[in-house]
């Protein structure tokens, strides 16, 4: 289809910049520069120019850019006739777009292409249009090198610690010093460590969401909104369940770099996908933690018995606790019958494979239940504090006397380790000053190091025995604590509750099976 090269063109000149080709500091591709190339080229072709599109800051893999698709309305509106580009990089560096474009599009729309630096002018029978597609492949090769450097580049800061994130975690900033630094934001740090104690303290979810929106406390949204302005949650400072759930399970509270937990599908492919838990990129101790460890670890293990509730007016003591003793799905407390006030309890698995008879029922008047459960309960803690009194004032003693003994040892362990890190320093300069020999040194060396392998492995070994003593001790007196509160109760509250009792086994001969956070 090729028409008299003497008609009348309307010009449309494309510009284009990606962040990739300003990192390269090539001063040919900066809009200036193509601007003065295009405007050279059509007052020496005698062109009139319609209008200048300019995409600053756009990659070529991706055809969705605002000047872009000016360029095509106007073509379609018939008010331009002619595109000219610096090169076929900079209309895009997909091949099958671009291939469609020059190959397709602009032929249908009755529109001349031509590439300056190319020599590429879709009008002319020439050589060089043959070999179009072929660079068109090129820059598309070139795009996926570039993305594939980035990638590379910004694991490498991931597995140093250093944040390359957008939107840091609620609760966090990013340090104006250093970019790949956090830091504690004070406001948001107060939310998150209170929505660790309220869960600490039994609530689901949904049940911290809703206090949190009920005070108008500032959800994320409303401190991002620079971002997400058409966001539901920032409109209405609605808390949500999942927003919750993943603050209480995110590990950059207790100062470890969490990164790599998402990835675009492809370097053309804006979709961005979850990745597997076992490719993050975790490096511990980066930044100054909001929760402490020990609390982290124990909301962890009341997760799973706050999240599965269902969220209706009656919150039950066991909910979240029980279990079927034959299947081991949850068994979940009905709504009361409104003819007799009373609830059932029902296995989950029956009935969902209600017609395939996977489990049976398990059917169980839940305040019934609730009774049993908490008389078998106090027993349970009464056999402890009687049973265990004898053993613990024993143990402790026990445990005090070896602390006793390792920190003695200790003492004398740190100071060896300091006489033999002095006397390698001794023979290192000994060797610099040649009053002894390489060989000599080496001899000497290896003797010191097997030493002080021998006894820094002994200095950790006890380290950690008297860290295990207190962390025992603690818990010790915690579940303590926890028992006496709990028989001096004449309420019981689920936050006791949950912390006592770690599952609930339910069998269908109705046998129960109870297990405690204690022994």
């Amino acid at each position: 289809m090729l028409e008299s090269l003497n008609k009348i063109y309307n010009v449309g000149l494309y510009i284009r910049l990606s962040r990739e080709d300003d990192d390269k500091t090539y001063e040919s591709e900066s809009i200036t520069n193509q601007k003065s190339l295009l405007l050279q080229y059509v007052k020496e072709n005698n062109l009139r120019v319609y209008d200048f599109y300019v995409d600053d800051g756009y990659s070529g893999t991706n055809f969705d850019r605002p000047n872009f698709n000016r360029l095509l309305h106007d073509i379609e509106q018939g008010k331009i006739n002619m595109v000219i580009t610096k090169d076929m990089s900079r209309l895009g560096r997909d091949y099958i777009g671009t291939g469609n474009l020059i190959e397709k599009y602009f032929p249908e729309h009755n529109v001349r292409y031509i590439a300056v630096t190319d020599n590429i002018d879709t009008f002319l029978d020439s050589s060089n249009n043959d070999i179009a597609p072929f660079k068109a492949i090129m820059n598309d090769m070139y795009a996926k090198d570039i993305s594939k450097k980035i990638k590379s580049s910004l694991k490498a800061k991931m597995k140093e610690g250093k944040w390359v994130g957008g939107r840091t975690p609620f609760g966090y900033d990013q340090n104006k010093n250093n970019k790949n630094h956090l830091i504690i934001n004070k406001e948001q740090a107060i939310v998150v460590k209170r929505i660790f104690d309220m869960c600490l303290e039994g609530l689901s979810f949904f049940k911290i969401a809703k206090q949190l929106t009920n005070e108008r406390v500032k959800t994320p949204a409303e401190y991002y909104s620079f971002e997400w302005k058409s966001n539901y949650n920032l409109k209405y400072g609605q808390w949500h369940s999942k927003t919750i759930k993943d603050i209480l399970t995110n590990r950059m509270y207790i100062g470890d770099m969490v990164q790599n937990r998402r990835s675009k599908v492809n370097y053309k492919v804006k979709k961005v996908v979850k990745n597997n838990p076992n490719n993050y990129i975790i490096v511990e101790n980066t930044h100054e933690p909001i929760i402490d460890k020990e609390m982290f670890y124990e909301v962890q293990k009341k997760i799973p018995k706050n999240k599965g509730r269902n969220e209706k007016k009656e919150i039950h003591l066991l909910d979240g606790l029980l279990y079927c003793g034959n299947c081991g799905h949850r068994i979940s407390i009905q709504s009361r019958r409104k003819k007799d006030n009373r609830c059932y309890t029902i296995c989950n698995y029956y009935r969902t494979y209600m017609k395939q008879k996977l489990c049976t029922t398990h059917s169980n008047n839940y305040d019934e239940l609730e009774k049993v459960i908490i008389n078998s309960l106090t027993n349970m803690c009464l056999n402890y504090i009687n049973k265990d009194q004898i053993k613990n004032d024993v143990l402790n003693k026990l445990n005090e006397d070896n602390n006793v003994n390792y920190k003695k040892e200790l003492e004398i362990l740190s100071l060896d380790i300091k006489q033999i890190n002095d006397n390698l320093d001794i023979i290192y300069i000994d060797k610099l000053n040649k009053k002894i020999t390489g060989e000599q040194f080496e001899r000497v060396k290896l003797k010191l190091e097997s030493e002080l392998t021998i006894k820094q492995n002994r200095y950790n070994e006890l380290n950690n025995n008297i860290n295990e003593n207190v962390n025992e001790e603690a818990k010790n007196k915690m579940i303590k604590e926890y028992i006496n509160k709990f028989l001096s109760m004449k309420e019981l509250s689920r936050e006791l509750i949950i912390n006592l009792i770690d599952r609930i086994e339910i069998f269908e001969d109705k046998a129960i099976n109870i297990k405690v956070n204690f022994n």
